[in-house]
């Protein structure tokens, strides 16, 4: 963005969640001066201040001025870490020629029934490579509580719920009409265009069909909100 005489780099941060319905909604847009911890603030205040409530599960990566902000703004709601961003974490500790393997591994852990199950298969897995891959080992543990918080929910909304990847094909999108311009003369000009184009995705998601049948997840929630 171009801003007193000079290009800058800008964060964009969107959110994106399921109604009670089972439809997907835009939540919020805002530029940032740099994906921060404060600016992440910012705009989770606002989203707050606009009648945002009955959050319970929030997905995101790992950074780690995101996940500060949502444990500020939304505690006690349950944060599931990006399993495709942890795959890759995983991965890139790993010596290359026990990537296939591990990956393996993995998934399975990922879609277990349940947590305990979840964690056995963890228990297995690192037997099976922590003296020939210990960095990998050490990440997938640190990072298995967060990464498998989804097997807590009934089995049919997790697919929609462990990753990002929803969102990630937002993002692409936008990207590629950004690559357009390249540069934006101003702020308001960023939000004219990717405000456009959110607001065109959210009819269509609104219109659509639904997202997730979430029957299973309020037949599981009713109990524990009374």
């Amino acid at each position: 963005v171009r801003e007193d005489g000079r290009v800058r780099s800008r964060a964009v941060m969107i959110a994106a969640g399921i109604n009670e319905k089972g439809t997907r909604e835009i939540l919020g847009l805002q530029i940032g001066d740099t994906e921060s911890e404060a600016s992440w603030d910012v705009f989770f205040m606002e989203l707050k201040q606009r009648g945002l409530d009955g959050v319970d599960l929030i997905t995101s990566d790992q950074h780690g001025g995101l996940v500060k902000a949502v444990r500020t703004h939304f505690q006690g709601v349950t944060w599931q870490r990006c399993q495709t961003h942890f795959m890759r974490n995983i991965l890139d500790a790993s010596p290359k020629a026990l990537r296939p393997e591990i990956k393996a591994h993995a998934r399975t852990i990922f879609e277990a029934a349940n947590e305990q199950i979840g964690r056995e298969l963890l228990e297995k897995t690192i037997a099976t490579f922590i003296d020939k891959a210990p960095k990998a080992m050490q990440v997938m543990e640190e990072g298995f509580d967060d990464a498998t918080a989804v097997l807590a929910l009934p089995a049919d909304v997790r697919v929609r719920t462990r990753t990002t990847n929803a969102i990630e094909r937002l993002n692409g999108e936008l990207r590629r009409r950004e690559r357009v311009i390249r540069i934006f003369p101003n702020r308001d000009s960023v939000l004219r265009l990717f405000g456009a184009l959110l607001m065109e995705q959210d009819d269509k998601w609104t219109t659509g069909k639904k997202y997730v049948d979430l029957n299973a997840y309020h037949t599981w929630r009713r109990p524990q909100t009374k």
